[in-house]
């Protein structure tokens, strides 16, 4: 939870914090979790879960390749500690949940806040293809811009 409270208060994300990090961190039908550890400390997180009923990449992918979201898996809760960047963390992390993905013949997908521009540069540098950007409503009173990607095929 430390790691997730230092990237929140650096880099803004999650974009809202959870009133439980622990359980935000396993929510939702996960099909595995991975962290990363760097001179014997942990240093990231990433989760893949299947679709849920607010991912929008799944159903993106789907429609565009004539399957189900279920074909599908959403690549989630990536984060790299700030001072541990700049060691390729990040790009192992979606490495292992894209390997798991594929080892059960799912299709990596993920949607991604739009104004987390680095987080979009990652997955653009390792050849993950924008499927839309699109407005979604979070609450009665937050209203923010989605990027949807899916990996390479």
């Amino acid at each position: 939870m430390r790691i997730l409270a230092d990237v929140h208060a650096h880099d803004g994300y999650p974009v809202n914090w959870p009133d439980r990090p622990d359980e935000w961190l396993s929510r939702g039908s996960l099909l595995g979790s991975w962290v990363a550890e760097l001179e014997g400390g942990l240093v990231g997180h990433v989760s893949l879960a299947q679709a849920g009923d607010g991912d929008l990449a799944p159903v993106l992918w789907s429609e565009r390749h004539g399957t189900t979201r279920e074909m599908t898996a959403v690549v989630s809760r990536l984060f790299v500690a700030p001072q541990a960047r700049g060691h390729r963390i990040g790009a192992l992390l979606i490495g292992s949940a894209v390997e798991a993905a594929r080892h059960r013949g799912l299709h990596p997908v993920l949607d991604v806040v739009a104004s987390d521009t680095a987080a979009a540069a990652l997955y653009e540098r390792l050849g993950w293809e924008l499927t839309a950007t699109v407005e979604q409503e979070w609450s009665a009173h937050q209203r923010v811009t989605v990027r949807c990607y899916a990996a390479p095929s």
